[in-house]
């Protein structure tokens, strides 16, 4: 095979990853030419209307399942946290690379951290994930919605729409913006997406052409942890557009996972966690979303839907 499609988004952060994956895939086969194919996404095109009314963030990676199921492309590349737990059965998540930070990062042209932020600031996020967690945390602070690409974020907030931002570090790090992060977010505070900082390459199954090329790109922890993350996303029943967080990591007693269901206005928050060997990884995304569904979270994402639907 001499020429490999990567189908991606026409953002600059989608185009900086696509443009990783074709520079780890030219390193490792000299001979593979990569040609990028980008493609405009129905979550690119309706940034009037927040993600959850239009359908979640699925919208960002249907457009590329399609053209790999037309045969216009031979991989894709997404965020993973925008990647639905339920993809096309004639395609799956081949490989996820080594994962960056995960965590939310907070920017602002004049304070340094979120706790320094005066009573009533508005912060600007479209995330109902973040959302609920800041609300839970800071009742006081006021959301505005913030849709568009980082770049278009970030002058939305330099324009003075709000006073901090609530971004992902991943993305300010891939497009070389570390500079405008003043608080990396650790987890306690607010858990992250699920998937965060994870990049995957989703191919046809089965495709004896493909996958061979792409598998020394996998990162076996990261793909670890981000499929207990899913995991726990599946059984809970969540999609990409509810209040749910799911984080995974590896330590020295094996693997970590915590989870929160909570409700967008933060009035209700449910954390839980669970922890058990790798070896037991397969079991625990489950084990976890049973324990909040016994607190209640299937009741909050029911209620969740039933306001979207109205």
């Amino acid at each position: 095979m001499k020429t490999l499609r990567i189908a991606t988004r026409k953002s600059p952060l989608a185009l900086w990853q696509a443009e990783k994956v074709a520079r780890d895939l030219s390193a490792t086969h000299p001979d593979l030419r990569c040609e990028l194919v980008p493609m405009s996404t129905s979550g690119d095109r309706f940034l009037d209307q927040s993600l959850a009314d239009i359908g979640g963030k699925g919208l960002f990676v249907k457009e590329l399942e399609q053209a790999l199921l037309d045969n216009r492309a031979d991989i894709a590349v997404h965020s993973m946290k925008d990647v639905t737990t339920e993809l096309p059965n004639d395609l799956h998540i081949a490989v996820i690379l080594s994962r960056e930070d995960p965590r939310d990062a907070f920017v602002s042209p004049n304070y340094a951290t979120l706790a320094e932020l005066p009573e009533g600031a508005r912060v600007g996020t479209s995330s109902l994930r973040r959302g609920c967690q800041l609300l839970a945390a800071r009742p006081d602070l006021h959301l505005v919605p913030l849709r568009g690409n980082v770049n278009t974020r970030l002058a939305k907030l330099d324009g003075g729409e709000c006073e901090a931002a609530i971004l992902a570090t991943a993305g300010l790090v891939r497009l070389g913006m570390a500079d405008r992060i003043r608080q990396r977010i650790e987890p306690e505070l607010l858990l992250p997406a699920i998937g965060q900082g994870a990049l995957g390459i989703e191919c046809r199954r089965q495709d004896a052409r493909i996958e061979p090329l792409i598998a020394p790109l996998n990162d076996p922890d990261s793909a670890l942890r981000t499929r207990v993350e899913r995991d726990f996303n599946a059984a809970l029943g969540g999609g990409c557009h509810v209040p749910v967080a799911g984080y995974a990591e590896l330590t020295a007693a094996g693997l970590r996972l915590r989870g929160l269901v909570g409700s967008p206005d933060g009035s209700q928050m449910l954390r839980a966690e669970v922890q058990d060997s790798v070896a037991a990884a397969g079991k625990l995304g489950t084990q976890l979303a049973n324990s909040l569904l016994a607190r209640g979270a299937g009741e909050i994402l029911e209620e969740f839907h039933q306001d979207a639907d109205t």
